[in-house]
């Protein structure tokens, strides 16, 4: 019977267990919006700023204008 060792079960934490789980959740939530924010950037705003200076590279508005004055759409041309 001497030769049984005996474990003890470590306490739980009960104070401040509520704030800690806050403060790790906190954490990982605005490293996980950060990210998100840069990827965001760089796969959808990169992206339509390119196609935007795309287009305005090639558009010419009196192009633009004498098909929609063609067409009838204004009253007063």
């Amino acid at each position: 019977m001497a030769d049984k060792a005996v474990s003890t079960i470590a306490k739980p934490q009960m104070r401040g267990l509520l704030n800690g789980q806050i403060k790790k959740n906190l954490i990982i939530s605005l490293v996980l919006a950060g990210i998100s924010g840069v990827a965001f950037k760089q796969l959808v705003g990169t992206e339509r700023k390119r196609k935007y200076a795309e287009f305005y590279r090639t558009y010419d508005a009196e192009k633009e204008f004498e098909i929609m004055r063609k067409k009838g759409l204004f009253q007063s041309c």
